[in-house]
C-alpha cells in the first residue's frame, strides 16, 4: 500500500512536520542516557506537540485531553514523593550517623579493618564518620559496638 499516492502534498507536509517534531522531542530525551523513562517534561512536550499539530477539523476529544492532564498531574505529584522521600532518606541518614558519636565501630579501608570511637560526623546528605582522625563513609561500617 503506497500512502504518499493518497495523500496531498499538505498533508504529506503536515506529516512531515509532526514526523520531525517527534524526533526533535525523541532525540533531546535519548541525549539523556542515564534515563530510562519519560518525566514530565518529556510528558508535557509531547502533549503539546500534539495540541500544536491537531487536525483542526478533528480536535482532541475532551475526555482525551483530561485524561492526559489527569496523567500529568499524577506525574507530577509522584515526583514531588520521589523528591520528599529523598530529603526523608538524608535525615534518617544523618540521624543515623549522629547517633553513633561515642560508638566503637569497625569500619574497612580497602583490605584494612579499623576499629575506633566515632568522635564526630561530618555532612548532612552523605555522612561521614570520624574514626581515630580519619573520615570515613557510613557504608564502610562493618560492625557497632556499644561501650
Amino acid at each position: 500500500m503506497d500512502i504518499s499516492s493518497t495523500m496531498t502534498d499538505i498533508e504529506k507536509s503536515r506529516i512531515q512536520m509532526q514526523v520531525d517534531s517527534f524526533n526533535k522531542t525523541l532525540a533531546a530525551s535519548q541525549q539523556r542516557a542515564s534515563k530510562n523513562q519519560l518525566d514530565k517534561d518529556d510528558f508535557l512536550k509531547i502533549l503539546i506537540t500534539q495540541l500544536t499539530h491537531q487536525d483542526p477539523t478533528k480536535p482532541m476529544e475532551d475526555r482525551e485531553f483530561i485524561a492526559q492532564m489527569a496523567q500529568f498531574s499524577s506525574l507530577e505529584q509522584m515526583t514531588n514523593m520521589s523528591k520528599e522521600f529523598a530529603k526523608m532518606q538524608n535525615v534518617i541518614a544523618s540521624n543515623q550517623a549522629i547517633s553513633l558519636i561515642g560508638k566503637t565501630v569497625q569500619v574497612t579501608d580497602g583490605e584494612q579493618v579499623i576499629t575506633g570511637k566515632v568522635e564526630e560526623v561530618s555532612g548532612y546528605e552523605y555522612p561521614q564518620l570520624l574514626v581515630n582522625g580519619k573520615y570515613y563513609d557510613m557504608s564502610r561500617i562493618e560492625k557497632i559496638r556499644q561501650e
